[in-house]
């Protein structure tokens, strides 16, 4: 068994060599597939000082132009070749420890996807308004979907390759986690939830939801359902 893990990467020079170190440290079969979508800061130079150790595990994409998140993983995912995969932010909100106990449901049989939630564990709160948001689109995807999960924006989603490829995602930005979830359960996929740890970051720190993001899933939540 092999773990992809996809980390799409904007602007993220303070925390990017600390979380690969974090991953490094997790003993588990795995590939890292950074794509840096078109950073304007340090992000650049790290990701060359990398390239230079020629590691095995290692595959480094760039964006010329910032096209989003969702591009960045679409991107990434074209070059997964593990069994599993799985979207790492380049921050430190979410902690790579969790990732053996993620991954356990379904190497046991139980599921092709699990996602990790933030709300099934005492957890830091982060902004209200991203909080009350990420409850809102948990609720809506379950109207919706006839879902019962408690953290639909996670960014921990993991999936089996065969899963997640048969999605066909076309997302450019944030609405790549609305669009799974639709797509998901549109073919029935279910879907279990794993408590995780969770260390939110503000603005200052390079938080980077706007209001826009958070519209743009509620109609990528609704246009799956109804149009799509």
């Amino acid at each position: 068994m092999k773990l992809s893990v996809l980390i799409p990467v904007y602007n993220e020079e303070k925390t990017l060599e600390e979380i690969i170190i974090k991953l490094d440290q997790v003993a588990i079969n795995k590939e890292l597939i950074i794509v840096d979508d078109g950073s304007t800061d340090g992000t650049k130079e790290i990701l060359k000082r990398l390239a230079q150790k020629n590691r095995q595990d290692l595959i480094i994409e760039t964006h010329a132009l910032n096209r989003g998140k969702g591009a960045a993983i679409r991107t990434a995912l074209a070059r997964a070749t593990g069994d599993l995969v799985i979207v790492q932010d380049a921050d430190l909100e979410y902690n790579p420890q969790d990732l053996p106990k993620l991954i356990e449901p379904i190497l046991a049989g139980h599921t092709e996807v699990v996602y990790g939630s933030r709300n099934l564990a005492a957890n830091k709160k982060g902004r209200k308004l991203y909080e009350l948001g990420g409850i809102f689109l948990s609720k809506l995807a379950n109207l919706l979907y006839g879902l019962k999960i408690t953290d639909e924006a996670t960014c921990y989603k993991v999936f089996s390759a065969a899963a997640i490829k048969k999605l066909e995602l076309s997302c450019e930005k944030f609405e790549f986690c609305p669009e799974v979830t639709a797509k998901l359960a549109k073919l029935h996929y279910n879907i279990i939830e794993v408590a995780i740890s969770y260390d939110p970051r503000d603005k200052a720190a390079g938080k980077k939801l706007k209001l826009s993001d958070g519209l743009s899933a509620v109609w990528t939540l609704v246009k799956y359902r109804f149009i799509n």
